[in-house]
């Protein structure tokens, strides 16, 4: 059974999905990173593959993603991370990233290696839903791969519907209507939001996303959704300096407070 899929099937709330570049704050930090949060109580690891320009991304995750790059992380490398960390957790793990990159590595080239090297899910925010419908669909499933499609405030109900349809890793509900690395409380309009998405009546698993900092943001998401994405503040805290497993277990702690 894909690992996503045993997730959901087991934990239906507060689920926490926690983002990292790989190759952050340095080159040989991922396998750390990604045994110390599943160590810790994540449930989730969404791991960033740095790119030039992740048009989807705030300021904190493109300074984070151009450190990587310097540092001199690539995809071969990458998958050689993922599979080392294999061998110390089982917790789920998915890939966010861009079409181009996918592209450029090959795309069955690609498919592959996270087949082979333990990934369950991809986000791609850039692959439009026609391509993936008519291209990459059959293409993914075949490597037993997950895929997962975001959704914002401006999304109507007949694309939230489609994108139901197609997505079965979970629903990324982006929580406003801009880039990653805004905090601060949920709004009232956010929460209307959410309740409208719950109307809906959908089966698929839901993560809210964007601007999800801290404890209290946390457990607001999590009563309108399966559980949350923390990304930019978990950045910020890897960028602060000292030891980065310590940083991993008091990170998680806090939020899970």
């Amino acid at each position: 059974m894909n690992r996503l899929d045993h997730l959901f099937a087991n934990k239906q709330a507060d689920v926490l999905n926690v983002y990292f570049t790989a190759g952050y704050p340095e080159l040989n930090d991922t396998v750390t990173i990604i045994r110390e949060l599943a160590d810790a109580g994540a449930d989730l690891i969404e791991i960033g593959m740095p790119f030039s320009d992740p048009m989807a991304d705030g300021e904190t995750i493109q300074q984070s993603s151009m450190k990587a790059l310097e540092n001199g992380m690539t995809l071969d490398l990458l998958f050689e991370q993922i599979r080392e960390a294999r061998k110390h957790t089982q917790v789920p793990l998915v890939l966010m990233g861009y079409l181009n990159q996918l592209i450029q590595y090959g795309e069955q080239r690609f498919l592959d290696a996270c087949a082979e090297t333990g990934v369950d899910g991809l986000i791609l925010p850039d692959l439009p839903v026609y391509e993936f419908e008519q291209h990459y669909k059959s293409m993914i499933e075949a490597a037993g791969l997950r895929t997962t499609f975001l959704i914002t405030p401006n999304t109507s109900e007949t694309r939230i519907r489609q994108i139901a349809d197609l997505s079965d890793g979970f629903i990324y509900v982006v929580s406003s209507s801009s880039i990653t690395g805004k905090s601060g409380k949920i709004t009232p309009e956010q929460i209307a939001y959410f309740e409208r998405i719950n109307t809906l009546g959908l089966s698929n698993p839901r993560l809210i996303g964007f601007g999800i900092s801290d404890s209290e943001s946390f457990n607001t998401a999590c009563q309108y959704a399966n559980g949350a994405i923390i990304g930019s503040a978990f950045i910020r805290a890897l960028g602060g300096g000292g030891e980065v497993g310590e940083i991993c277990r008091t990170f998680v702690d806090k939020i899970k407070a």
